[in-house]
């Protein structure tokens, strides 16, 4: 795998990405998605804090919900990477959860979901979780061909050069077994 060059970069166009005769496309942002939650008792472990995995479903909804956005039909998950609790939440805390396809492929769809804790008489948001998940598109229960996706600013295309390592990285680990 390379690094991404800023050459990369400048010359990222949708054609890269196979698009074919026919197909949609859509950019980042008419698939970002952000969703809110309370942390209330019925979340908290048995230190009093979220559970983790009210916070990892919480992940896979909002990142669904930008998928779904992408494509226009339902998907399901197919991987979950990177999980890293960077912070905990607490009773009465707000969770705001931030997801936007990242890459794209014939049928899958990486999303970024970005977790934060915001206080609620600043504004201020502190990031507590970053996760990337694949979800393929059904139309009648199979894998059906999704939107190319347009990145527009630098941080876009650097993100969809990084989705397509991480794609290498997934698919050397199923190969492997791993």
């Amino acid at each position: 795998m390379e690094n991404i060059t800023d050459d990369m970069i400048q010359n990222l166009s949708p054609w890269n990405d196979g698009i074919k005769p026919g197909d949609t496309t859509k950019t980042v942002k008419e698939s970002a998605c952000e969703q809110a939650y309370q942390v209330s008792p019925r979340y908290l472990n048995a230190a009093g804090r979220l559970f983790g995995g009210d916070l990892l479903s919480w992940i896979d909804l909002t990142g669904a919900l930008a998928a779904k956005r992408h494509c226009n039909m339902p998907v399901s998950t197919v991987a979950i990477d990177n999980i890293h609790f960077a912070k905990p939440l607490h009773l009465g805390d707000i969770a705001i959860l931030i997801s936007n396809v990242t890459h794209v492929g014939n049928s899958t769809m990486e999303v970024r979901v970005n977790s934060y804790v915001e206080d609620l008489a600043t504004g201020h948001r502190s990031l507590v979780n970053t996760a990337y998940l694949v979800y393929v598109a059904l139309k009648d229960e199979k894998p059906s061909r999704v939107p190319r996706l347009i990145p527009e600013t630098d941080i876009e295309k650097r993100e969809w050069f990084a989705g397509e390592k991480r794609n290498e990285i997934r698919k050397s680990r199923r190969k492997e077994g791993i």
